[in-house]
Parts: structure tokens; C-alpha cells; sequence
């Protein structure tokens, strides 16, 4: 939990933050999802894929924004990378959120 603690307040190094916590976990936590609410859809169970489509995502996609932006604001490298990380979270995040 501390590691999520630390990637929330923006303590984890940007490349960490965007590739592990916002790439990586966010992928697999959405295409997870997706996989539930497509089976629970299959089996005629709007509501209970509903839920498991948006309830874990969403919050999950929001906190990703906020960890990867906080930690590029700390990031001692290139603005670029900072300016990039944020705009690919922001994109990224938005995009598996309407999915």
C-alpha cells in the first residue's frame, strides 16, 4: 500500500509513475474490467456490468492522473517529458474511461 500511497502524492520517480502505475497496472485494471463487463453483458446483467466496467476504472484512471501529474510536476529532467507524461495520462485515462 505504500507504493500506491507515494504514487498518489506524486513521491515515485515520473517513469515509474506513468510507465508501471499508469501504462502497465491501468492497462491490465481496464482490460480486466472490459473482459467482466463484456461476460456480465453476455449474460444479461446490465447493471452488475456496469458496475464492474466504471466502478474499479474510473477511480482507478482518475488517481493514475493525478499520481503521474504530481510526479511530473517533481520531475527534475526535461519539461517535455514532464509535459508529455501528463498529456498521455490525461489521454490515455480518458479514453479507457469511455470504453
Amino acid at each position: 500500500m505504500t507504493r500506491l500511497q507515494a504514487f498518489w502524492r506524486g513521491d515515485l520517480p515520473l517513469d515509474e509513475a506513468f510507465w508501471t502505475w499508469t501504462v502497465t497496472i491501468g492497462l491490465t485494471i481496464n482490460l480486466l474490467a472490459i473482459i467482466a463487463l463484456l461476460t456480465l453483458i453476455s449474460l444479461e446483467r446490465p447493471w452488475e456490468a456496469l458496475v464492474a466496467g466504471y466502478a474499479f476504472t474510473v477511480p482507478y484512471n482518475i488517481m493514475a492522473v493525478i499520481g503521474t501529474w504530481r510526479s511530473a510536476e517533481r520531475y527534475p529532467g526535461p519539461t517535455i517529458h514532464a509535459d508529455l507524461a501528463r498529456g498521455a495520462s490525461v489521454a490515455l485515462m480518458a479514453v479507457l474511461s469511455v470504453v
